[in-house]
């Protein structure tokens, strides 16, 4: 029994209204970089599809670049924690790690030389650091700023220049090594939120919120021109990137264009209009090669097409998968996600996404759907996602259509938890404190009063049973009668409050887990008898779901890993570790009976080819 990881799916850029997204560039042109929550997230530039994650940093990672070489990437963090990581390996074993500064990593810039670095933020007692990558000695000193530095550049030849772009409005000019303070720019009125050296070193650009752009001649500092007369843009500019030849820039703005200048001659040949939602805002961009990206407020990553500038080449809205008719799936950190067996989907949370993969399309849902996180997600037989939120409702969606219903909405009395679907249209919801028995999209039966603490609930397939799960340490089973819920009497002792179960899909078996880290199956037609007990997690499971074969099942947890269990064996089975290192698996489940999903608060979701 073995597993190998096939896929991952990779989150969009976690972004912050009015704040900077940096997006580092390979130096062979291959891939670029990006920060979602404690990720650095690495992506193929020709196919984004093809990632890798890294997930080292303690906290939140908030910028990483690479060496000139290509060799090493150094990610900079929210504590002020610099890593330097290989990048040759799959392992991406750690080089380096030093804390220049005491407050969160704005920026990071190399020599051409790979060997010094500088690095810009916030901190107590300076806002930059520029040392040896092997040793952290100190090769200079960044002062000259009286708030946070947001952006730093070093040219890309000799002689050495740094340039910073700080909150203070103004810029600093840097000789060096050692880098010394020459003098500061103070052609800003506004927050300086980039500075980039062009490639051949000639120049140097600072944007700012002003709506302004300055050029910089690089070895002097002196300032040559200003992009665009009086403004270059209508609203703050977040970003600026240079063309591979340094005649061209691109810049990114909050006023939801990206404009591609002729720097010589100072004018825009090309602006990009990316929308008129707020979330249209162009927070960070790279030309890298023949590629020209931006990052919106939205976290999409737009291709832009210079012959076409009001439509892009491509924009990534959600991770992309070669398997499976329709994906959903989203770039919130917080939000377990669930990819479903029946259709092949991620779950979905307030914003949802689907991908086609046999034409390749991919988009929003359209219309307006959950106004808060998605607890839970579950298909029913009519093709249907159906949803419970914390705001309170359900929903059914219907997959095909791709968009969401404004009728198909049930108004809960309570926060729903959990929700279950069978067959004959039956949903069952549990809230905090009742638990909703639904027909058709419906509600046709409450139990009140409960004289335990429901947890989560779930309808034999065959909808003859509803079983509901207590923080008491018991399973309560209720007959499903007409429109009612019938109290049996009967329950299942577990070891500990539950945490999620299933019905295997055949209906066969009942599968429990517990915050007692144990799993319990039991045999529905010999009257809930205990088939099997299995024991291996080191901390709380908190999901579960059976393989389409019902001999299996898998289980995730709050320890990294992942089981999956043979009914009949409770010895038999195969042990994932850190299946989402240093993040626990929130959601799991099967697109067939050697593929596994699993999904995690790094916002990304792996496919898993389990071989018995």
């Amino acid at each position: 029994m073995s597993y190998e990881l096939k896929h991952v799916f990779a989150s969009l850029p976690q972004m912050e209204r009015g704040v900077a997204k940096v997006i580092g560039g390979d130096p062979k042109g291959n891939n670029f970089l990006y920060t979602n929550g404690k990720c650095v997230i690495i992506r193929n530039i020709e196919n984004p599809a093809i990632a890798d994650i890294y997930t080292e940093h303690a906290h939140q990672v908030t910028v990483a670049k690479y060496a000139p070489s290509g060799f090493y990437i150094a990610s900079g963090d929210a504590s002020g924690k610099i890593r330097i990581w290989d990048t040759t390996q799959k392992e991406h074993l750690l080089k380096y790690e030093y804390t220049p500064i005491s407050g969160k990593v704005k920026d990071i810039a190399w020599t051409e030389d790979s060997k010094r670095i500088a690095v810009v933020g916030d901190g107590r007692e300076k806002f930059g650091a520029v040392f040896l990558w092997d040793s952290g000695s100190s090769v200079g000193e960044v002062s000259g700023h009286s708030k946070l530095i947001n952006s730093v550049d070093i040219r890309q030849k000799r002689p050495y220049r740094l340039a910073t772009a700080s909150d203070d409005t103004c810029g600093s000019f840097f000789e060096g090594p050692p880098f010394k303070f020459k003098f500061t720019l103070r052609d800003h009125s506004q927050f300086v939120n980039c500075v980039r050296f062009s490639p051949d070193g000639g120049r140097f650009a600072t944007a700012s919120a002003d709506g302004q752009i300055f050029i910089y001649d690089g070895a002097t500092g002196e300032r040559v021109s200003s992009l665009g007369g009086e403004k270059a843009h209508k609203g703050g500019i977040y970003a600026v990137s240079w063309s591979p030849d340094s005649s061209q820039l691109i810049s990114a703005s909050g006023d939801k264009t990206v404009k591609l200048w002729d720097v010589g001659a100072g004018t825009a040949v090309t602006t990009f209009n990316m929308g008129t939602d707020v979330t249209d805002q162009q927070l960070g961009c790279l030309w890298q090669k023949d590629h020209l990206i931006s990052i919106s407020l939205s976290g999409y990553i737009n291709y832009l097409d210079k012959n076409n500038p009001d439509r892009p080449i491509r924009t990534v809205k959600c991770t992309a998968s070669s398997g499976g008719p329709t994906l959903t799936c989203c770039s919130d950190l917080l939000t377990p996600l669930r990819y479903l067996s029946t259709v092949d989907c991620f779950s979905l949370t307030d914003v949802s996404h689907y991908w086609d993969a046999a034409t390749g399309e991919n988009d929003c849902f359209s219309g307006k759907g959950h106004s808060n996180q998605v607890s839970k997600v579950v298909t029913d037989e009519a093709d249907e996602l159906v949803t419970c939120s914390m705001d309170d409702t359900l929903r059914y969606t219907n997959i095909n259509k791709k968009e969401y219903s404004a009728s198909d909405v049930v108004k809960m009395d309570f926060q729903p938890k959990s929700v279950s679907a069978a067959a004959r249209g039956l949903s069952l919801a549990v809230c905090i404190g009742q638990v909703v028995l639904l027909k058709d999209k419906k509600k046709v039966f409450t139990l009140d009063n409960l004289d335990y603490e429901a947890e989560v609930g779930v309808i034999h397939p065959g909808g003859t049973t509803a079983a509901v799960g207590g923080a008491d340490g018991k399973v309560h089973l209720y007959s499903v009668q007409g429109n009612t819920l019938k109290d049996e009497g009967q329950t299942i002792e577990v070891k500990g409050p539950v945490t999620d179960m299933a019905y295997s899909n055949d209906g066969a078996y009942l599968a429990v887990i517990d915050e007692k880290k144990t799993a319990a199956v039991f045999d529905v037609a010999d009257g809930y008898s205990v088939k099997n007990e299995f024991y291996g997690h080191h901390a709380k499971p908190v999901s579960l779901a059976w393989s389409p074969d019902n001999e299996h099942f898998a289980t995730g947890g709050m320890d990294m890993m992942v089981f999956v269990w043979t009914v009949g064996d409770a010895d038999k089975r195969i042990k994932v570790p850190d299946t989402h290192r240093l993040h626990h698996v929130s959601s799991l489940a099967w697109v067939d009976e050697h593929t596994l999903v699993t999904a995690s608060h790094d916002a990304s979701i792996k496919q898993w080819t389990i071989k018995y």
